[in-house]
């Protein structure tokens, strides 16, 4: 009887270098996926919109935005590796870059639907709806940064840092989100209800975009402040 064979195979830890590849395939193959999903979320806004209608842009070729996209969106992330070599936070901005483009598309995605939907574009409906896009889309954003964006991962991230409880990071989120929440509605609101079309632009849907726009503009840039110093902070 061959005692040996019944033991147990010791599994064979993977190396530095192994953890750092597998990181980096799975944060390409995470970029293709948002990329893909930003093209496809941008098709309806760049058919609503009278900019691109200006620039004698055909709405057939925003189809090829969703090759040219993901395939961008994978180059990004290699490039943000190797700076992120000399400046490492350049990787974590990079992965917010891309969970930001999807989550304003979802926004904007959401608002264009309940506008078109209603024929509602100023006014008290366009705030409610604006509220809606924003709480959804922020709902997405939490999932993605938490689990992808802001993941302490050693490949990429220094390691030794504690977890936080859930309850207080999800508070600290909620804080920070609804405070971005503010600046997001509140700038894109200012824009349609009070200084109105400008640019342009015309009056209605298309500025509505615009000054959606410019709110996430605001909103993104407090939240990627408040996410890594205050939510998911090591």
């Amino acid at each position: 009887m061959d005692i040996q064979s019944s033991a147990p195979v010791a599994s064979i830890p993977a190396t530095e270098p192994q953890r750092k590849s597998s990181v980096l395939k799975k944060d390409l193959a995470i970029a293709v996926i948002i990329g893909f999903f930003v093209a496809l979320l941008l098709l309806p806004v760049i058919q609503q919109s009278t900019i691109f209608q200006k620039l004698h842009f055909k709405f057939s070729y925003a189809f090829s935005l969703l090759v040219i996209l993901p395939i961008l969106s994978a180059i990004g992330m290699f490039v943000a590796l190797l700076l992120a070599q000399k400046i490492k936070v350049i990787y974590q901005v990079a992965k917010f870059v891309l969970v930001g483009a999807l989550n304003t598309l979802l926004d904007l995605g959401i608002l264009s639907l309940l506008m078109f939907l209603t024929g509602m574009s100023t006014g008290v409906f366009y705030i409610i709806f604006k509220s809606i896009s924003f709480v959804l889309a922020a709902t997405n954003s939490y999932f993605w940064n938490k689990f992808w964006t802001f993941k302490k991962i050693s490949a990429v991230m220094e390691l030794g840092a504690q977890r936080k409880s859930t309850g207080k990071e999800v508070a600290q989120f909620f804080v920070v989100s609804v405070i971005g929440f503010a600046l997001n509605v509140g700038v894109a609101s200012l824009l349609v209800n009070v200084l109105g079309p400008r640019f342009g632009v015309a009056a209605g849907g298309p500025w509505g975009i615009v000054s959606a726009l410019c709110g996430t503009l605001v909103g993104l840039a407090w939240n990627f402040l408040g996410y890594k110093l205050v939510v998911f902070k090591k």
